[in-house]
């Protein structure tokens, strides 16, 4: 059992919960990360393969002139795609929240347990067989994707003798996503799809448009308040199933309530950016460490620390090797990677 879930077993009351938690913390990183996110989308805007002066970034928000480029540039380009990072950000980052507080798995995030491939599959079966789908109808798609991509990993990892552990999961989501990523591709060969479908492969922001976030935008924030309306109900359950009952929860309810939340959350950013993973592993862990285990902090946090990471992940893979871009995917994974070895190895001296 891991070192995060025997934190949790010392919790098995309100007060010790509450004593676990760091309210302090959380307001700080609530302030400071809006202050932080307000000066990465400046910079992300300012920055790229054209910079542009922050006078200009002001006028182009506040006073835009169509007839100038750069503030063409700022408004059709730039602010989608700054906009777009910082909900996709958010929403991979509560996704694996409510995903490792629900299962107490802290390997638990939306790319390793089969749902971004599972949306990446379908979206390719959509680009073959219904060309010209609407957006909205992406969206729908990715949802549907990704929970049959959920559903089958945890289907073939309960097979396993012993039944789910952590690492089995993890290893069923490895295998799940080989299978799915390898018949995408087959797709895209077979019907030559394949310039449609390498931006999902590479993931990124790049190429967001408005009216994309017009169709995301309710579907997130919708998600995001479930979120938090669920959030001490995922703190009980995080303590144990039984635990949870004990304290009068509805333990089926609330599990299918946070599954069709992290659906939303993980359906809408893959069908906008793709392949980007480890936010949602990466993201809940520091905040766990940072704010406590209750999840009325934790979410929240969550949000503002994950829109944080794919913001100034963006910038960066635009300043790396200007004017090209390296992938988005590419550079959250050179941290995430090494992360998800360090608790992969925690997770199996306990098991």
């Amino acid at each position: 059992m891991s070192q995060h879930a025997h934190s949790l077993k010392e919790g098995n009351n309100g007060k010790s919960v509450a004593f676990r938690s760091r309210p302090w913390a959380a307001t700080l990183i609530l302030t400071g990360g809006v202050f932080a996110l307000i000066l990465g989308m400046f910079l992300s805007v300012s920055f790229g393969a054209a910079d542009i002066h922050f006078a200009v970034v002001w006028e182009a928000i506040f006073q835009f002139n169509p007839d100038i480029t750069q503030h063409q540039i700022i408004q059709e380009i730039r602010l989608p795609r700054l906009l777009g990072g910082a909900m996709v950000g958010a929403s991979l980052a509560v996704a694996g929240a409510i995903m490792q507080g629900m299962t107490r798995n802290p390997l638990a995030d939306s790319g390793l347990l089969g749902l971004n491939a599972g949306a990446g599959f379908v979206l390719a079966l959509c680009f073959a067989f219904f060309p010209g789908l609407p957006f909205m109808y992406l969206i729908l798609y990715s949802f549907l994707g990704a929970g049959v991509g959920a559903g089958m990993v945890y289907g073939i990892g309960s097979l396993a003798k012993g039944g789910l552990t952590p690492v089995r999961l993890v290893l069923a989501g490895a295998a799940l996503t080989a299978l799915l990523s390898a018949l995408s591709e087959g797709i895209a060969l077979y019907f030559k799809i394949g310039q449609d479908l390498a931006f999902w492969y590479a993931g990124g922001v790049a190429g967001t448009k408005w009216f994309q976030l017009e169709v995301m935008f309710p579907w997130i924030v919708a998600a995001l308040i479930g979120a938090m309306m669920l959030s001490r109900s995922i703190t009980m359950l995080s303590l144990g199933e039984d635990v949870a009952k004990g304290l009068g929860q509805r333990t089926a309810l609330v599990k299918l309530a946070g599954m069709i939340i992290v659906l939303i959350l993980a359906g809408s950013a893959v069908a906008v950016v793709g392949a980007v993973g480890f936010v949602g592993l990466i993201v809940p862990h520091l905040t766990r460490f940072l704010v406590g285990v209750d999840y009325r902090w934790i979410i929240p946090c969550s949000a503002i620390l994950g829109s944080l990471l794919v913001v100034f992940a963006d910038l960066a893979a635009r300043m790396v090797n200007p004017p090209y871009e390296t992938p988005l995917g590419a550079l959250i994974a050179l941290i995430g990677v090494p992360f998800f070895l360090y608790l992969a190895r925690k997770e199996r001296r306990e098991m």
